[in-house]
């Protein structure tokens, strides 16, 4: 069973692979691997670079926890900027953050909300411009419309972006979304100009925010520091 697999493994072990790598190239399991080759003898040289290759391997693995580490120090002290600021912020800065602890998509590096009132999303690119200094190339605009607002794709992106006073190169593609058979009667003209969604891609903003609401609200969230 598998004896071509199994003459694959004695080449590649006598070619000095390791038992991680034989394995994964003939898709079988490392123990499978492992028990096709004990018996081959590898020679000084390349126990040697196996060795080597390993502690390479060891060194970058190390090296990039460290670096993961390094980040999430950094996305704390963010936070703690943020809870110094909650402490004499505007009533813009609170209402911002507020707003989006309720409706944003909390993710570790972005600022992502999604609305249907233009005035809510106004509002909040508003806060993004005069409390962080956000400007219109950093912004990043999407529409999610329905099988209705097919004719109107053109007029309802143009409508959000002057609505955000955003020129057109902040606008990303328009994601459309068909009705199913159940819901086609009833959501039909309910969202004249569907949704929009504001993005501007800054961990230091995320987590600011994040750290304003934990001192506005009086709580602490960890892993809001982890976020994908």
């Amino acid at each position: 069973m598998k004896t071509h697999e199994r003459e694959q493994a004695l080449v590649l072990r006598a070619k000095g692979q390791s038992v991680v790598e034989i394995a994964r190239t003939l898709g079988v399991a490392k123990s499978t691997a492992s028990a096709w080759v004990r018996d081959v003898r590898l020679t000084e040289e390349q126990c040697a670079e196996l060795l080597r290759r390993s502690v390479m391997y060891e060194g970058r693995w190390k090296g990039a926890a460290a670096n993961a580490e390094k980040a999430r120090a950094r996305r704390r002290e963010y936070q703690l900027e943020g809870a110094e600021r909650a402490m004499a912020a505007s009533p813009r800065y609170v209402a911002g953050c507020m707003l989006f602890w309720a409706e944003g998509d909390k993710c570790r590096h972005s600022v992502r909300l999604s609305n249907s009132d233009p005035e809510l999303l106004a509002f909040f690119v508003d806060f993004l411009r005069h409390e962080f200094g956000v400007s219109s190339q950093q912004l990043a605009v999407s529409c999610n419309l329905f099988a209705d607002h097919l004719e109107r794709r053109e007029e309802i992106e143009r409508f959000w972006l002057d609505t955000l006073g955003l020129p057109p190169s902040s606008l990303r593609k328009s994601i459309v979304n068909t009705y199913s058979k159940y819901s086609q009667k009833k959501r039909k003209n309910r969202l004249p100009y569907g949704t929009c969604r504001v993005a501007v891609h800054d961990t230091r903003i995320a987590q600011t925010i994040y750290g304003s609401i934990q001192r506005l609200a009086g709580f602490q969230r960890d892993e809001w520091l982890d976020l994908r």
